[in-house]
């Protein structure tokens, strides 16, 4: 958790999926803080649970899914079972989202003018020059060259980097206090990502926007995060500063995930795996989800670690046999 007070207190949350195949336990019993002007990565294989504790957030989740149990404060404010309306108008005005794919924020058949435009007359009623010059603002802040003329090009007429930082820049119109971005720049070329990734940080120091980054990508975090969460079947089993967690891990799915880097290991070795798969959340084992495939598994993983705290100071682990302890 964050020394700094927190505008963002997750506690508790579990979100499931009801299907025929029997019940989904997305996200289960999940708590984090995000401070102002704080980035956290939010770190984890596809199916980890991720996404769906940021749809949480934002009430995005639908049927069949639902927030069954936990809290979510903003700002004081709780979120869990907050009315459809009230929710509205939070949603892009306090709390605002970066999808993956900006497809999902961008019309194809709509300047990128007048989608910015539209944005703001959601939840503002302002003219149409200052809501224009307002976005002009925020293209120039996401590192968009020729902001005025971007401002009536159609989304084909950009690339896929350009379409993203206009994405940003919807989610910035209204100064949000928290954004939620997931992997934003997993399909973006390194030198775009790397160019994003320096943008967002200035932004969160330039503006206090506290930020959850949602990545698999360790090395997109290592350079971007504060504070690190690592996320396993829908658990969080490890979080502390960034720094802190990428060089010393003490869950093994951590030190899992960072061996499987490609760092400085000489052309052909192979790189070190996971053995196993990510067990389905459909049918989860009992006790430690990771135990079957940890090497440091014994019959005390058979019963559920406590999210306890580390040896170090702001660590915590879900882990009867962290590494910094005997083995």
């Amino acid at each position: 958790m964050s020394d700094r007070q927190s505008l963002l207190e997750v506690r508790d949350l579990a979100t499931h999926f009801f299907t025929r195949a029997g019940t989904l336990k997305a996200v289960d019993g999940v708590s984090l803080a995000v401070a102002r002007g704080e980035i956290l990565g939010l770190v984890g294989e596809s199916g980890s649970g991720k996404t769906v504790t940021g749809f949480s957030i934002l009430g995005l989740v639908d049927p069949p899914g639902r927030i069954v149990s936990g809290s979510i404060r903003f700002d004081g404010q709780e979120l869990v079972g907050m009315d459809r309306e009230a929710m509205r108008r939070l949603r892009g005005r306090r709390i605002a989202m970066v999808f993956q794919d900006p497809t999902m924020t961008l019309n194809p058949v709509l300047s990128v003018g007048d989608q910015m435009t539209l944005a703001v007359h959601a939840h503002e009623r302002v003219p149409r020059a200052a809501a224009l010059a307002r976005a002009e603002e925020l293209l120039t802040l996401v590192g968009i060259p020729s902001a005025r003329e971007r401002l009536r090009a159609f989304p084909h007429q950009l690339s896929g980097g350009m379409r993203q930082r206009v994405a940003i820049a919807i989610a910035l119109l209204h100064r949000p206090d928290l954004i939620i971005a997931d992997e934003p720049t997993t399909a973006l070329d390194v030198s775009i990502q790397g160019q994003i990734l320096y943008e967002v940080r200035r932004l969160a120091r330039e503006t206090g926007v506290a930020l959850i980054w949602i990545t698999h990508d360790l090395a997109v975090v290592s350079s971007l995060a504060d504070r690190i969460a690592v996320m396993y079947a829908g658990r969080i089993v490890e979080d502390g500063g960034a720094y802190d967690v990428l060089s010393t891990p003490l869950h093994p799915y951590t030190s899992g995930l960072l061996s499987s880097v490609p760092g400085d290991a000489p052309p052909g070795t192979l790189l070190p795996q996971i053995p196993g798969t990510t067990p389905s959340l459909l049918k989860l084992p009992a006790g430690c989800s990771f135990r079957e495939r940890c090497a440091r598994a014994s019959e005390a993983c058979a019963a559920m670690p406590e999210l306890a705290a580390g040896a170090a100071p702001a660590r915590r682990v879900r882990c009867h046999h962290p590494i910094a302890a005997s083995p």
